[in-house]
């Protein structure tokens, strides 16, 4: 879960300092930014699992994908910055393993890594230049600083499942020895040699590599970074039948899907649960939440076809006429992929989906946000496999779902202007509203103007009545329940 993430010299994001909780909404206009912010996160995703320049080369540009990992660096006119720096505060998994199969436990769960990368033009092979790890960190978060660092409303019980251990030493450190700019791995055990390697040859991050003999710790947080995820889920890869060697994991564009709900339907956890009655349950749970969207529901089941060895998703109506996959709207398939996402325990860590809104009615869209944040980990209950330590940040620049998700949940990213080193640009900033939590984000900004969020409170009537209304929990309110904007919000009548 990434509770923090600062960035600065990344395309746009200039000094850039983002607290989340476990459900965030960020809303602007287009090219503000917005989608910058999930880039570095997919970056920082990248950097865990991929050599430097694979990873510069995953992450999108305007064009949609980078030709050169220049461009990723932030730019005013023709001068680019020399480095890029990245860090992240997140609480990882307990336990894992490595890709040897190794088990690993953490000893302490709340960590912050930090990266700096500069841009090395001399690279005679690739044209695309390359990139130099000049600094790279990855440090413990005390248990008795958890409260501090975790501003976002949650109880007690949620916070002590999920923050655990203790460490006075760092597992990842840089220094300036003999032969130059050193990165170091240290072991879990305090009187182990680190393991030093010289930052000008490495080709990759020093977490990449890591596995649970060495440093556990280290390999734990690498998985929850390799874990965050941008879904981009494309109807045709949803439509798609499965043959049964498929994953049983839902691919970021939607894929296996058909494979995901026929595995969890058929791997039942319990013993005092008979397999049958668990493929029931799981069947009729993901149908219930589609008919949160669609009136016309009766099944969701998968056709498990022996001779052609295939799985097949199929609706069945109240009609008793079922419909294959390849015959459901763009909507009703990304809205079923989310409901399967959200029984799975084993899909944990960050989701980040773009303008989800898209192929849902407006009256619909309350129904697409319960559904996001009950995906998100439930910080009234402790961590299990019923609550899972997932997170959601979208993005939008909908009024309908401005309007509707919980104040303390929205961030609202601007373009402002700034001057540095003579040089004046414009950055993107993300401010959330007064009188939520963000308002006691060390060194907050400035809340967002309400002038600023006519543009989205006058796009589209009020809802008057309970019905096409997001769920709230208690104490929570949504943005267009706030005493302050009543009187800038259109009625319907």
């Amino acid at each position: 879960m990434l509770t923090r993430l600062k960035v600065t010299g990344f395309k746009n994001l200039v000094d850039v300092d983002v607290y989340f909780g476990t459900f965030t909404c960020i809303a602007g206009v287009n090219g503000v930014g917005k989608s910058n912010l999930f880039d570095a996160i997919r970056f920082l995703s990248a950097l865990a699992d991929q050599p430097l320049l694979d990873a510069a080369l995953s992450v999108r540009d305007e064009g949609g994908r980078t030709a050169d990992v220049r461009s990723l660096f932030h730019r005013v006119g023709d001068k680019y910055d020399d480095e890029m720096v990245l860090e992240a505060e997140m609480i990882i998994p307990k336990t894992g393993t490595d890709d040897l199969g190794q088990a690993a436990i953490a000893s302490i769960t709340f960590l912050k890594y930090a990266v700096t990368l500069a841009y090395r033009s001399e690279d005679r092979i690739r044209s695309t230049g390359s990139l130099e790890l000049v600094k790279e960190e990855l440090v413990h978060i005390n248990l008795g600083d958890a409260k501090r660092h975790l501003l976002f409303p949650h109880k007690p019980a949620w916070r002590n499942s999920a923050v655990s251990g203790r460490r006075t030493s760092p597992f990842i450190s840089t220094s300036e020895k003999d032969g130059g700019r050193v990165i170091e791995l240290h072991q879990d055990r305090s009187q182990g040699r680190p393991l030093s390697r010289l930052a000008a040859n490495l080709p990759r991050t020093v977490l990449s590599v890591t596995n649970a003999a060495e440093s556990p710790t280290a390999l734990l947080a690498r998985r929850e970074m390799q874990s965050w995820r941008l879904l981009q889920l494309e109807p045709s890869a949803l439509r798609k039948p499965d043959e049964f060697t498929a994953s049983a994991r839902l691919g970021v564009d939607g894929s296996h899907l058909a494979t995901t709900l026929y595995h969890l339907a058929s791997s039942g956890n319990s013993t005092s649960v008979s397999s049958t009655d668990h493929a029931m349950d799981i069947y009729a749970r993901v149908a219930n939440r589609l008919s949160e969207l669609i009136n016309d529901v009766r099944k969701v089941w998968v056709d498990r076809d022996e001779k052609r060895e295939l799985y097949t998703l199929n609706v069945t109506d109240r009609g008793g006429t079922s419909h294959p996959a390849r015959a459901l709207s763009d909507g009703t398939l990304r809205f079923l992929a989310l409901a399967v996402l959200d029984l799975d325990p084993q899909s944990q860590g960050v989701i980040c989906l773009e303008e989800p809104e898209n192929g849902i009615h407006p009256q619909r869209i309350p129904a697409m946000l319960t559904l996001l944040r009950d995906i998100a980990t439930n910080v009234d209950e402790s961590i299990g496999d019923d609550n899972p330590l997932r997170q959601v940040i979208i993005n939008t620049h909908s009024p309908a779902v401005v309007m509707q998700v919980p104040d303390d949940s929205l961030l609202v990213a601007e373009s402002k202007e700034m001057v540095s080193k003579g040089r004046r640009f414009g950055r993107v900033v993300f401010s959330g509203l007064p009188q939520t939590w963000r308002e006691n984000v060390p060194d907050a900004l400035l809340p967002v103007a309400k002038g600023t969020l006519i543009s989205y409170l006058n796009s589209v009537p009020r809802i008057v009545d309970e019905e096409g209304t997001i769920s709230t929990r208690q104490g929570e309110k949504r943005v267009a329940d706030r005493s302050d904007l009543q009187l800038m919000l259109p009625v319907l009548k």
